[in-house]
């Protein structure tokens, strides 16, 4: 039940799965609502804080996640899956992640550009890699930005895919994700 099969995922990669998916969506969320506040909002330095913190902790998150994926058991395909669909769904994967990865890394560039670390809810701090190219923060944040809404319309179709095949197609996809998998 913790581990997957061949036939489902287990419960480790759908907590891993719905805590990410929750994040991203969070984090973009808390990301859109803060650009547009004034150095007088009481949230103008903590919405920022909280995002890197977040950010940084999915970053650890995605990280394991890989190597889950690689060392865990993948379930099988649905019969009635068209070869199409299961290409289309790997890639659509493989643009997840790399998306994921290229956004926080680009956070990450963001915000340590002038040399300072980021703080990790006050728990640790990441050290700052310095700035690697001028307008560093700049650069880094429109490709931050851009790949945000990339991902948010990724997200968008990878969950119509999944809400497709569970009330079209009537194939488990969408449970497989939801409940773990009984041995």
């Amino acid at each position: 039940m913790l581990t997957n099969t061949n036939k489902g995922y287990g419960l480790i990669t759908i907590l891993i799965h719905w805590i990410s998916a929750l994040t991203v969506i969070g984090l973009f969320g808390l990301g859109f609502w803060m650009v547009d506040l004034t150095y007088y909002s009481s949230w103008y330095k903590t919405a920022p804080d909280i995002h890197k913190s977040v950010g940084l902790l999915l970053l650890a998150v995605t990280l394991i996640r890989l190597l889950w994926r690689f060392i865990s058991v993948k379930p099988q395909a649905h019969s009635n899956h068209k070869p199409w669909e299961q290409q289309a769904a790997k890639w659509a994967h493989r643009a997840l992640y790399l998306l994921m990865i290229c956004i926080m890394i680009s956070g990450f560039l963001i915000s340590t550009a002038d040399g300072r670390g980021i703080m990790v809810f006050d728990w640790f701090e990441v050290p700052s890699l310095g700035s690697f190219i001028s307008n560093q923060e700049d650069i880094a944040g429109l490709v931050h930005e851009y790949l945000a809404y990339s991902l948010i319309a990724l997200v968008f179709i990878h969950a119509a895919g999944a809400i497709k095949h569970q009330l079209i197609d009537k194939d488990s996809t969408l449970s497989k994700i939801i409940k773990p998998i009984k041995k």
